[in-house]
């Protein structure tokens, strides 16, 4: 029976980064300033994160990446067995059950022993309950040979084998609630179900809070191509390169690499595109993630002369992060509430590439208020130079929307 030790501390000392906040242009320091959004900061009016190393978070990326990795390894194991089954079997949740449950298992696994010494809570998408029901043990049992064989594959694993307990113990370790105070990282196993069973994209989407800010953040897209997916273009030749791992730390910038390669990383940044007119737009693939309708009206205004670019999950925000597109709407249906899971590891890998992320209001989205995200409306993700015209362009879009709706 493997050991594991779930919500060890709950509280870590901020020895990364202190919040102050700058009534002057900050000067030139040995002590680079980010602001909230995770860039250098010229206004008065940021609150700004004073960065102490910038490998103070050197080992938990180490620990983040592999974890999602792994986890992005079983997952496309049972990606790869459903899209050969027949046509029947894809309608079927059980595939998506399995993979879901069994990244959440790994990811929790792999911190747990790379960060043995370290706090530890994991806010994630997932517990347990359902598999301790009755008619649950084929499952359950499924599950359990699944994380096995894929953490066999590591040599820090060699010789452990989980029972199916500690398999439920595992998964269990992400009932975290998060909030403002210590540390936590935050998971969503499969960030995009639907994509995950149509065989399109999907992520694992692992990230690092403390003190209710996010500070590193790693999306594993097994599908998502090395080359840009920039205009849909859907007709890549067999041999491109597929599967990307980005990854960033507060402070460091953003990264891409290969997934499953020791392959350099390469540093990226989001488009720097300044004339909406010549900027692409993405959004969710379901229309019943966001409204398109809204969005269509956004890019009206703005004069985005290109079609919208829908992928599912948040290799979305990996392909905004090395330019791929300029900007990303998403706008959930009333009485939506989005969850931190679906979010933090995207949001600090877009900032960190240079661009901004915020509500339709164009407040910074506030991570520390536990599972949800207290928000206007929706998201919205450009650079520098179109987030001010884009803003306009949603306050104006939702006024029109809300005036039509009340006749």
């Amino acid at each position: 029976m493997m050991s594991i030790n779930c919500f060890r501390t709950a509280k870590a000392p901020l020895q990364s980064f202190v919040a102050v906040r700058t009534n002057s242009r900050p000067r030139n320091s040995s002590n680079r300033l980010v602001s909230v959004f995770g860039r250098k900061s010229s206004s008065p009016s940021f609150v700004t994160l004073r960065v102490v190393s910038s490998m103070a978070y050197e080992k938990e990326l180490d620990a983040a990446k592999k974890a999602a990795s792994l986890a992005a390894r079983l997952c496309q194991k049972v990606q790869k067995a459903l899209l050969q089954s027949d046509v029947q079997s894809k309608s079927d949740k059980s595939p998506v059950t399995v993979a879901d449950y069994g990244s959440q298992a790994v990811v929790s696994l792999v911190l747990e022993k790379e960060l043995s010494s370290e706090p530890f809570s994991l806010v994630a998408e997932e517990d347990s309950g359902d598999l301790r029901k009755d008619g649950s043990q084929d499952t359950l049992e499924r599950i359990t040979k699944l994380v096995n064989d894929t953490l066999a594959t590591e040599e820090s694993f060699n010789g452990s084998t989980l029972s199916t307990d500690d398999l439920l113990r595992a998964i269990d370790c992400g009932t975290s609630e998060g909030g403002p105070n210590g540390r936590h990282w935050v998971l969503d196993p499969i960030d995009g179900t639907k994509g995950f069973l149509r065989g399109d994209q999907y992520a694992v989407a692992l990230g690092l809070l403390e003190e209710g800010k996010v500070v590193l953040g790693v999306l594993a897209c097994p599908n998502l191509p090395l080359a840009s997916i920039a205009g849909n273009n859907k007709n890549k030749s067999s041999s491109d390169e597929i599967g990307c791992l980005f990854f960033a730390t507060i402070g460091s910038g953003t990264y891409m690499q290969l997934l499953d390669s020791k392959s350099s990383p390469v540093k990226v940044q989001v488009s720097s595109v300044e004339n909406p007119e010549e900027a692409s737009f993405f959004e969710s693939f379901e229309g019943a993630h966001s409204l398109h309708d809204l969005s269509s009206s956004i890019a009206n205004k703005l004069g985005v002369k290109a079609p919208p670019v829908r992928i599912d999950s948040q290799a979305k925000y990996g392909a905004l992060s090395r330019g791929d597109g300029a900007i990303y709407l998403r706008f959930p249906h009333k009485g939506y509430r989005e969850k931190i899971w679906d979010h933090v590891a995207g949001a600090i890998v877009v900032t960190e590439a240079g661009g901004i992320v915020t509500d339709a209001a164009g407040k910074p989205l506030d991570f520390s208020k536990g599972k949800y995200l207290d928000l206007d409306t929706g998201i919205i993700v450009a650079n520098e130079k179109l987030m001010p015209l884009l803003l306009k362009a949603v306050r104006d879009s939702i006024a029109e929307q809300e005036k039509a709706s009340a006749l």
